[in-house]
């Protein structure tokens, strides 16, 4: 039997379904699914009851840990448009309940159908696992040719970037989330060492962590990449020069004192387990080894020096 009606509670794997060509078959997406831009017209079935776009970063990290806490959904579920779009392939995610819809969606969805869909959790760690989706959800769609078109060229970016050896690797530290200051886990680090850094801090797949400022300048980084979680290369900067521009430890690094601090578009490259971290990896790249990636093109705005 064929998939012919599916819902995204993921924003990865609704990118992933248009680069597959199946959005005909896509009913249902979340207030996050925004890429490529066609799919903010299709019925949203998950939507946000946090406004990050009006908070800042402390305040959201205020308002996630308070919810969570309280054991109060960060998500709610459009009954009527799920109903509407009476899936018979549900796709979520179990990597981070504040990224995006998590089990208690997927339960409550469930709940309403009136029939059951098939359900296709998508929970990579790390850029192995980020292709291996695409070949999953292919055989799912029955789109097996397609899918292998798609990770062969991924794998052959990947190759590009990895190749280049850099004789003088450099310590880099990536930043997820500002105030409070976060690691950034999952597939952070091993893009960081494919580019050609040495990473400090966390660790490939694990989950992303509180530290402080003191950890910061324990790590002695020779770059520092901030990425929060969900925002682009604008709201990164802002984010900086409201909270870090002026902060006396922070200018004590010897990554500021070099300008050596870079604020990438973590929404479209970093933040999700997409096909588009490929990208990222070569936004790394081009940060990392300069001299060797200056002639690699990356999208406009995808990321800027901003020491």
């Amino acid at each position: 039997m064929g998939i012919d009606r599916i819902v995204s509670f993921l924003p990865s794997a609704t990118e992933l379904l248009y680069e597959f060509g199946v959005e005909d078959k896509l009913f249902g997406v979340t207030h996050e699914c925004k890429y490529p831009v066609t799919a903010t017209l299709k019925p949203q079935v998950i939507s946000s009851v946090i406004n990050s776009d009006e908070l800042t970063s402390n305040e959201i990290n205020t308002v996630t840990c308070t919810l969570l806490r309280d054991g109060k959904n960060i998500f709610e579920l459009n009954k009527k448009n799920l109903l509407n779009a009476d899936p018979d392939l549900i796709i979520s995610q179990e990597t981070c309940e504040v990224c995006a819809a998590y089990t208690t969606q997927v339960k409550t969805a469930l709940d309403i159908l009136p029939r059951s869909p098939e359900l296709y959790s998508m929970d990579p760690h790390n850029l192995k696992e980020i292709i291996h989706s695409v070949t999953k959800l292919g055989k799912i769609l029955q789109q097996e040719k397609k899918a292998l078109a798609i990770t062969n060229s991924l794998q052959k970016r990947i190759k590009n970037i990895q190749n280049s050896k850099n004789k003088k690797p450099l310590r880099v530290l990536a930043i997820e989330w500002i105030e409070p200051f976060f690691t950034a886990g999952h597939w952070i680090p091993e893009m960081i060492e494919l580019a050609g850094g040495i990473n400090l801090i966390s660790k490939t797949g694990e989950h992303s962590r509180r530290m402080d400022i003191a950890e910061v300048i324990n790590s002695n980084p020779d770059i520092i990449i901030l990425m929060p979680c969900g925002f682009d290369t604008t709201r990164t900067i802002s984010e900086y020069n409201s909270i870090l521009k002026n902060n006396r430890a922070w200018n004590s690094l010897n990554a500021v004192k070099n300008n050596q601090v870079f604020a990438v578009d973590a929404n479209s490259f970093f933040s999700k387990p997409s096909i588009r971290t490929i990208e990222g990896l070569e936004i790394l790249a081009k940060i990392i080894q300069p001299g060797k990636f200056d002639d690699l093109s990356v999208s406009i705005n995808s990321f800027s020096n901003i020491s």
